[in-house]
């Protein structure tokens, strides 16, 4: 058996610098994006995010602490606590996990404005039949220590919804008693 030998060429001068300074200003971006793209999560105490996000110009804060942003404003009629509202919605943690949407549940939704957590309540109060809106919803006003789902929504969890307003009707026309939850909800 012999073995023959491939002469290799060397590499040129200063070829070893380069390669090391592409190395590392690759690791450097990758580093920055990865920063970017956690931000949201580094920054988890919610009183922090709220303060940070109610600096929006496009966001409103209530007195109670819930902040409503309006996606596409809508033109029709705003519900009150007694009415039925029918809504598609995508709910979700701060750090974007996905915990319900009325997609899962065979579309829109129909639910009564005083049968839900009181920031739903209070952010359906503020609007318009039609329009799109995203809620910032603080655990006092969600579902607060004790948290929901099974632990799918872990306790002190403020939530984020992307609301549309459907539709708003009387509860009495729906033929439901007040306060009472459609059945399957």
């Amino acid at each position: 058996m012999s073995v023959t030998a491939v002469p290799l060429r060397p590499i040129r001068k200063g070829s070893l610098t380069k390669l090391w300074v592409g190395l590392g200003l690759l690791c450097l971006i990758a580093a920055g994006v990865a920063w970017a793209g956690t931000e949201r999560q580094v920054s988890s105490d919610p009183a922090t995010f709220f303060a940070k996000n109610a600096k929006r110009s496009n966001v409103r804060t209530t007195a109670s602490g819930l902040q409503i942003e309006t996606l596409e404003e809508g033109s029709g009629a705003t519900p009150g606590p007694q009415d039925m509202v029918l809504v598609e919605y995508e709910g979700r943690l701060l750090d974007g996990t996905v915990f319900d949407a009325s997609a899962q549940h065979g579309g829109p939704a129909p639910l009564p404005v005083s049968g839900v957590i009181p920031g739903w309540s209070e952010g359906l109060m503020l609007m318009k039949k039609g329009g799109k809106y995203r809620l910032w919803i603080p655990s006092e006003l969600a579902y607060g220590a004790q948290g929901a789902g099974g632990g799918t929504i872990p306790p002190n969890a403020p939530l984020d919804f992307d609301v549309t307003l459907i539709d708003v009707a009387p509860q009495a026309a729906m033929g439901m008693p007040m306060g009472m939850p459609p059945q399957g909800r």
